[in-house]
């Protein structure tokens, strides 16, 4: 390095080498010079002993570079490739680690007297937590009631539709909600299909409401009922006149002459239809009129449903309802306290089977979808109906509303009678099951036209009717028989 410098001053003979500044960290032959103040040596004499000479003239290592020419911080690193190691030297990174046996542990030899309780206390707590969750799951299971229950019907349609036990209705006039179906007794809306009791609804034929026709059930004697507002109808084509008859036909059965209970479990298995306007019902009503003429002797309404799709805002084939119907008169009925819905999870209820269960007692009612656990609508008879109902001292005419109720006693009132089943598919209707102008409704309520305003919009309900029935594939009623149904 010396010879390059002197070529560089001109020749100038070199000053002597004690009288050059040493930088921290060049090289030197003299013990300590040079050294590096943050370093113990043990770099640099690594680097002076890295070049010395071997025989034959070579280095120790002919790759490495020269000292004078690398940074102080990479001289002796690991990372140089064919570096030599001495392991003779002593490392500047050497391990930190305590030996065994040196640490003290003073907590093993001098122990606090309450310290067991750190660990003995949440362990107890633990098993009084667990205790108390039994305790509590026993007494919940001791307090369900475990009724005794006698079977009365139990259908499953192989044999058809037994007509000791079902009663097909035939009327013309809506059944008070206004709807308009014609429901039929023959199979040509009621019928069993491959072991399946079917209640199909179908649009009636078109000639009947383009001419003068008249449909009298009394005449052919097939009505069902003895009023002859529900047993005729007609189409008047005088200019101005809307009147028609149903535009549809439908089936409604009932097991009010063959099966009825008063209290109990009822269970149906069935898939709900598709199609606008289409209202599947499952429900039951008293065998007598007990305290007087709907509502006042209840209603059961096991399941309801609408054939629309999910965009219906009121809920379509994808939402049934249960709900209770009392009160003193239709217009104060207490039904929507007593109202649940309830959706299905990733499908509709006309995609597959479900069954809609009913558990009926002296001291609650709740209805079920599928499982007793899956409940729709509970409601416990903790106090008495006209209580819960709050309804109004007086109508809307000014007539004095009485508690209709009071003289049985029974806070269940008037669900303490006996009730048959219904089983039937019925289409659109006036009493506002179908919400004016939600998802199209071709008609309104209050219209004297309602029925025609339906019929006229046939091209747009009709295709989606792709399965306008109502299956079911069995019918369970079981009596409630402790011999306490009334304690």
């Amino acid at each position: 390095m010396h010879s390059n410098r002197d070529d560089q001053t001109g020749g100038n003979p070199a000053p002597p080498e004690s009288t050059i500044p040493q930088r921290p960290g060049s090289p030197t032959n003299s013990e300590g010079a040079g050294r590096d103040p943050f370093s113990d040596g043990v770099e640099s004499r690594a680097s002076n002993r890295e070049n010395e000479k071997i025989p034959g003239g070579a280095t120790a290592n002919p790759f490495s570079s020269p000292s004078v020419s690398r940074p102080a911080s990479s001289i002796g690193s690991a990372s140089v490739i064919g570096g030599p190691r001495y392991d003779n030297v002593p490392r500047y990174f050497h391990s930190r680690r305590v030996k065994k046996g040196e640490v003290e542990k003073p907590w093993l030899k001098n122990k606090d007297p309450k310290e067991k309780w750190v660990t003995i206390l949440p362990i107890l707590g633990i098993f009084i937590g667990l205790g108390l969750s039994g305790l509590l799951v026993w007494d919940g299971i001791k307090s369900v009631v475990h009724h005794k229950y006698c079977l009365v019907l139990d259908e499953t349609f192989q044999n058809g539709l037994d007509p000791a036990i079902w009663t097909k209705e035939v009327q013309v006039n809506g059944f008070g909600n206004g709807e308009f179906e014609m429901t039929t007794g023959g199979d040509q809306n009621v019928f069993v299909q491959d072991g399946k009791l079917i209640i199909r609804a179908m649009p009636q034929d078109d000639a009947l409401m383009q001419k003068d026709y008249k449909i009298d059930l009394l005449k052919d004697g097939t009505c069902t009922s003895t009023n002859p507002a529900n047993c005729i109808a007609w189409t008047n084509t005088t200019a101005g006149n809307a009147t028609i008859v149903p535009p549809v036909t439908s089936g409604r059965i009932h097991t009010r002459k063959g099966a009825s209970i008063k209290y109990g479990r009822v269970e149906v298995t069935a898939k709900l239809p598709k199609g606008d306007w289409l209202w599947p019902a499952i429900w039951m009503m008293p065998v007598k009129d007990t305290y007087g003429a709907w509502p006042r002797s209840g209603e059961i309404d096991i399941m309801e449903s609408r054939g629309n799709n999910y965009s219906h805002p009121q809920g379509g084939n994808d939402i049934i309802s249960s709900t209770l119907h009392w009160g003193p008169n239709p217009a104060n009925d207490g039904w929507w306290r007593t109202n649940v819905k309830r959706r299905a999870l990733h499908t509709t209820y006309s995609d597959k089977f479900h069954t809609f269960g009913l558990e009926w007692s002296q001291k609650y009612m709740f209805t079920y979808v599928n499982t007793r656990l899956l409940q729709v609508m509970y409601v416990n008879f903790d106090e008495p109906m006209w209580q819960r109902g709050n309804f109004p001292n007086q109508d809307a005419n000014g007539t004095r509303l009485e508690d209709i109720w009071a003289k049985t006693g029974r806070y269940n009132t008037p669900f303490d009678q006996p009730f048959y089943l219904i089983l039937n598919v019925a289409v659109g209707g006036t009493n506002g099951w179908f919400q004016d102008g939600a998802h199209g409704k071709p008609w309104l309520d209050g219209s004297p036209n309602a029925r025609k305003d339906f019929w006229l919009a046939k091209d747009r309900w009709l295709p989606t009717w792709t399965n306008p029935q109502m299956e079911i594939t069995r019918v369970v009623m079981m009596q409630q028989c402790d011999g306490d149904e009334d304690l």
